[in-house]
């Protein structure tokens, strides 16, 4: 199986990740796709060829196989790589459709269609929740098919046609046990990665909505002060008709004489 084009839609998300999630793509890379690539699945290569039952009724040693591995362990492990690394294409996808936007309409018609924000922000978040959906999910059912993480060297099968209860060797158990655990271990690393990406881009949008709300409260806040500022200095900030105002109205207060006397020489 060729591996490039995950390789491909790994590295192009790269540039769109956070810090947290170049730290994901490299234990993605290194201990998960690397690993299985050259190790992992020359350890599985002939598995149902070296499993062997001490029976030789015909068709034993195949439906044991069968009802021990229902699902191959190697290619589960190469489908849950695939469909964890699949959401990371929501990312490339949305940022494509926004420049293909923008070459059709031939203006810019967003700040960069690469910034984590908007519509962006909302992709990641649900290619984040995704992909520890899957991590968790193949866990679980990694654990469910094959009875725990670890691979037995013996099993008892008496399913037909086996004449009997027949005991079942598995080949290289010790090493695929190895193996499932290093597989079991950098899956929960991701799992805390993601956990951690998750909270950090919400709460780095929660802290932003706050600044802004904080900036716009203290912005009105000013302007209100201002405003009565410009009410009450009266004669002294006001401007030269409010002023005549204010003497006026003051004016008016005085005994008769003398608010005629200083009336006239303000001009009321």
């Amino acid at each position: 199986m060729s591996w490039m084009f995950l390789r491909d839609l790994l590295s192009g998300v790269n540039k769109y990740s956070t810090g947290i999630g170049r730290i994901w793509l490299v234990v993605v890379f290194v201990f998960r796709l690397l690993v299985y690539m050259v190790a992992a699945e020359h350890v599985w290569k002939d598995e149902q060829k070296e499993f062997e039952c001490n029976s030789r009724q015909p068709g034993c040693e195949n439906v044991c196989f069968d009802n021990f591995f229902p699902i191959s362990q190697v290619r589960l492990w190469a489908l849950q790589l695939i469909m964890v690394s699949t959401p990371s294409l929501l990312v490339v996808l949305h940022v494509a459709y926004h420049e293909g936007r923008e070459k059709r309409h031939r203006k810019k018609l967003y700040v960069s269609p690469g910034t984590m924000d908007g519509g962006l922000w909302y992709t990641y978040l649900i290619s984040l929740i995704v992909k520890t959906g899957f991590e968790i999910g193949f866990l679980v059912l990694f654990y469910k098919l094959y009875d725990g993480f670890s691979v037995p060297y013996l099993m008892k099968c008496d399913l037909k046609p086996c004449p009997n209860t027949v005991d079942c060797f598995i080949s290289k158990p010790t090493e695929k046990t190895i193996f499932i655990l290093f597989l079991v271990i950098t899956s929960c690393l991701c799992i805390v990665l993601n956990f951690t990406e998750l909270s950090f881009l919400v709460f780095k949008c929660f802290i932003k909505c706050y600044l802004q709300k904080y900036s716009k409260k203290l912005k009105s806040s000013v302007c209100e002060c201002h405003g009565l500022r410009y009410v009450e200095c009266g004669g002294r900030g006001a401007p030269p008709l409010l002023r005549n105002h204010h003497s006026c109205l003051a004016i008016n207060t005085l005994p008769l004489p003398e608010a005629k006397l200083l009336g006239d020489t303000q001009g009321c």
